[in-house]
């Protein structure tokens, strides 16, 4: 096996032994599965990049996603420098995604999460030692070195009382690794004292107890907190730091254990040499566990060497013993939905190395699967706005169009009413002024007599006034009359084109509105609704100001001009009630309702013309921008089609890959199924607690099988599961395939008995027959349901269980339809002829369906006549396209052969949907299988 790939498995999997041999076997163990975590990470690449793109700080042509490039023969290994640069880089694109509304924000990473993998991406390996008292502490750090480093027995002098205890005075111990062995005093994270130890004195092999306690003369603040730094050439401290806590009198265990919460990941031992726990030793574990989220083991040190006991009776023994209890109150106490690893106790002190191993793998395991789940998260959640975002844009190119050709239409419809209106409704008007000047002329009198002048001084005595004032008076009472006559006509002529608000006006709106808010550069003016309210206005029966000049109120003033010139006084008249009545007595009786009548229509003729040539220029122009934006949008669908989304879904692929391995391991390939087009199915006995499954192995031969390959199983993985669909488990990504030469995808998916080509081999009967073609129908619709086609409805792609009940398989063609690029796929039997032409949608199921239910009814696998005669699949391509179609047996059904001549229609919109195609299947059924039609064909065997 390659170095490489050895190093590669190397950081997934701890070798067994204990901690002391593996580490001398491979010192390089611990930091191959550090590794593996900062590989992960690495992928961040592609999702802070994806954040840039989004954000235009990615010129396109420098490329979409930057990764770092391997050279011949070179490991990639990134410095550390490039993951500190690369999460400064993520902080700023998250920073500036805060800045962003919207889908964007699904893209960002939660507080946490940023923290979470901030926190593993250049952490250390820190053991740390925890405990009952010093004594337990010591004696577990000495076993777990090899060597009896610190003082035990009467050497430690003093005993220690734990929590409990004020006179130990042991300070906190840092091992660190180095060539030399040394002794010196450090404050955390800061400078070393200059000071004199006994260890510098002579030579020594057990650290002098001197050393490790705080002298009580001593007064110095710096140096009752520095921490005793001891430094050894030992394999173990290569990969890991370890730290012994100290005492509590010395410092509170949260001060002492604050350097373990950054940049760290802690193994957590706690040394147990009592038989119970005290309340304040109790209270400390739930401080610790507030602290670090960690698992902690437990390692119970005897007092003295333990008898040798049997297994049973010692687990029993511990089961009852109090000590445990109080363990397990503390866990369930202590437990948060974070913390998945499990604490730990060993009781046997001789299996300490084996136990260590075990629960280190715990830990650094559980770091990886969480990393691997957030990124994971992150890729699935830019897919998902990826793909949203192709359907928005697919929606918007198809439906732009639509809504213009609408607006046209309706537009032009609305103007053909209305100028019929105007044609045909001038006598309805003559004759609606004549009957509302009769019902009204008698209040039009009764008001122009009470009517009170504005700005003419009028003498109660009705004495003569001015020539002036007499104009004045008259120009008044006018107004009364114009006012008064046009409120009426106008609300005549409301009632009788009311019609066009619900025929036209309110759906025709909307639609321009939703155009010109698509269109920026049109939105700020909406010149087009403007102009189609113009023409609302002119078909709203004359709804004008009737102080501007309308076509009424210009007639009515030519009669009153004519009026004015046969009034004429030689003397001017006195302005009294009689005066009043008659001037509006011979105003109304030389107004013309038949001119008037002709005038409106006139009017409302001219204005509908050239509103609608203002609205048709403005429409245009709104349709060139719609243009240029439509063609933008287009380039960039296409790039999100065929680029960023199926990048995307490799890494997506790639992170959840990652997180399968870790947690199920790599599954063991069976005897082989079958083989298809793009890959081989193998049997797996099991693999994730799932039995029996089947493992589908798909090797890529270039990034755009890879590609393909990544969207489906996105697409089948964001499935929600379903009954009538094969339900796939897990992926992992093989990098041993061909003896390491090439990359192969295991699909683990759920195994079943047959598929449908072997039951129809093996013999159906009509009921189960009709019921697998419901089922595919089912499983059809559900897919449809969720936006997706399958494109390769088929024989082999539908499997039966042991009940013959049918599932859908191989969704290696299904995509959603925004998601399509028009190219040819599927088996060339079951292909509708649209396929060709690269324009297709979701009918295409259907068509497949008609040919799969044609299979179903025969009961056989042959081929229909007109497909076997074709030698070449473009001879088939071309008599399907010229209509060839499968033939009619003779056993056939009327209603089942009607029903497949629909579904393989030519016509896509002539097919019938699934939601008519599933009841009649039913009645079918029924009707069938209830009339003692159950039987199966007389020249086939049941399979069961």
């Amino acid at each position: 096996m390659p170095e490489v790939q050895r190093q590669r498995d190397a950081r997934h999997q701890f070798t067994t032994g204990s901690v002391i041999s593996l580490l001398q076997a491979n010192p390089l163990e611990f930091a191959h599965i550090q590794s593996g975590i900062l590989d992960v990470v690495i992928t961040l690449h592609c999702i802070i990049n994806v954040c840039r793109f989004l954000l235009g700080l990615i010129p396109e042509e420098k490329g979409f996603f930057l990764t770092p490039q391997k050279g011949e023969g070179q490991q990639l290994k990134p410095s550390p420098h490039h993951y500190y640069s690369l999460f400064d880089s993520l902080l700023y694109t998250h920073m500036l995604l805060s800045l962003l509304l919207g889908q964007l924000s699904c893209i960002s990473f939660p507080r946490h999460e940023e923290e979470f993998l901030q926190s593993n991406v250049g952490s250390v390996l820190y053991i740390v030692v925890l405990g009952q008292d010093c004594a337990a502490r010591y004696q577990l750090l000495n076993c777990l070195l090899g060597e009896r480093l610190l003082p035990l027995g009467p050497e430690a002098g003093e005993a220690c009382d734990g929590v409990q205890g004020t006179s130990c005075k042991r300070r906190k111990l840092c091992f660190t690794h180095g060539r030399q062995t040394r002794l010196s005093l450090a404050l955390p994270g800061q400078y070393e004292l200059v000071h004199q130890l006994a260890a510098h004195c002579g030579r020594w092999d057990t650290v002098p107890r001197e050393d490790l306690e705080i002298q009580e003369e001593c007064e110095d603040p710096a140096h009752r907190l520095a921490e005793l730094e001891i430094t050894l050439h030992h394999p173990l401290l290569q990969e890991a730091k370890i730290m012994v806590v100290p005492c509590p009198s010395v410092q509170p265990i949260e001060e002492a254990l604050e350097d373990c919460t950054r940049n760290t990941v802690p193994i957590m031992l706690y040394a147990l040499n009592q038989d119970t726990l005290t309340a304040e030793q109790v209270a400390e574990l739930r401080k610790v566990k507030e602290m670090l989220l960690f698992p902690i083991c437990f390692v119970r040190i005897p007092a003295t060497p333990p008898e040798a006991s049997p297994e049973p009776s010692r687990r029993l023994e511990r089961e009852r013993s109090t000590l445990y209890k109080q363990l397990l109150s503390w866990a369930s106490s202590a437990l948060r939905p974070a913390v998945k690893p499990q604490s730990v106790l060993g009781e046997t002190f001789e299996r300490l190395h084996r136990l260590l191993v075990t629960f280190a793998r715990q830990v650094l395991h559980n770091q990886q699967v969480e990393v691997a789940n957030l990124l994971n998260g992150v890729h699935c959640r830019c897919l998902d706005l990826f793909i949203n975002q192709a359907f928005d844009m697919q929606r918007d190119l198809q439906i732009t169009p639509r809504r213009l050709e609408y607006t046209r239409e309706k537009e032009g419809e609305l103007f053909i009413s209305l100028m019929a209106i105007a044609n045909r409704k001038q006598e309805e008007m003559k004759e609606m002024i004549v009957e509302t000047l009769s019902s009204m002329k008698e209040q039009l009198l009764e008001d122009a007599a009470n009517l009170e002048f504005t700005d003419v001084i009028v003498a109660t005595n009705g004495e003569p006034v001015t020539s002036k004032d007499i104009k004045s008076c008259i120009h008044q009472i006018q107004e009364l009359i114009v006012v008064r006559l046009n409120q009426a006509v106008a609300n005549k002529l409301i009632s009788s084109v009311d019609y066009l608000r619900e025929s036209f006006v309110g759906t025709l709106e909307r639609c321009l509105n939703s155009l010109e808010k698509s269109n920026m550069e049109s939105s700020v003016h909406n010149v087009t609704s403007n102009h189609l309210k113009q023409i609302l206005n002119a078909a709203y029966h004359v709804e004008v100001t009737f102080h501007s000049g309308s076509s009424v109120t210009r007639l009515v003033w030519e009669q009153i001009k004519q009026i004015i010139q046969r009034i004429t006084f030689v003397n001017p008249p006195g302005i009294t009630t009689e005066w009043k009545r008659k001037v509006a007595q011979d105003a109304i009786e030389s107004l013309s309702a038949a001119k008037l009548a002709k005038s409106i229509c006139s009017q409302f003729r001219t204005r509908l013309n050239s509103s609608h040539d203002a609205f048709a220029g403005s429409l245009r122009q709104l349709e060139e921008g719609h243009t240029g934006r439509l063609e933008r949008t287009e380039d960039l669908w296409l790039r999100v089609r065929k680029d960023h989304a199926p990048r995307l879904a490799r890494l997506s692929l790639e992170s959840r890959s990652l997180r399968d391995v870790l947690l199920h391991g790599k599954p063991k390939l069976g005897p082989e199924l079958g083989r298809g087009q793009y890959g081989v199915v193998y049997l797996c006995d099991s693999w994730g607690g799932r039995y029996p499954c089947a493992l589908k192995s798909v090797v890529p031969p270039d990034d755009k099988h890879w590609n393909d390959l990544a969207l489906e199983f996105h697409y089948t993985r964001s499935l929600p599961k379903h009954e009538r669909l094969v339900d796939l488990h897990g992926s992992v990504i093989d990098h041993t395939y061909g003896g390491g030469s090439s990359i192969a995808v295991l699909l683990i998916m759920e195994r079943l008995h047959r598929d449908l080509y072997t039951g129809l081999k093996a013999g159906l009967s009509l009921k189960e027959r009709l019921q697998i073609a419901l089922d595919v129908v089912e499983g059809i619709r559900f897919l449809h349901g969720q936006g997706l086609l399958h494109r390769d409805i088929k024989l082999k792609n539908v499997l039966l269980d042991k009940q013959n009940r049918a599932k859908i398989t191989d969704l290696g063609f299904c995509k959603p339809e925004a998601m399509m690029s028009g190219s040819i796929v599927g088996t060339p039997i079951h292909m509708a002829p649209e396929l060709f032409t690269g324009k297709y949608d979701n009918s295409v199921d259907v068509y497949a369906f008609g040919i799969l239910f044609w299979y179903l009814c025969t009961g056989s696998v042959k081929l229909p006549e007109s497909f076997e005669k074709c030698s070449s699949k473009d001879q088939l391509w071309n008599n399907v396209k010229k209509g060839a179609r499968p033939e009619r047996l003779a056993n056939f059904d009327e209603e089942c052969w009607q029903l497949m001549e629909a579904c393989w229609n030519g016509d896509p919109s002539q097919r019938p949907l699934l939601g008519i195609v599933e009841p009649s299947l039913q009645s079918i059924m029924v009707r069938l299988c209830n009339c003692g039609s159950d039987q199966k064909s007389s020249s086939l065997e049941d399979s069961n």
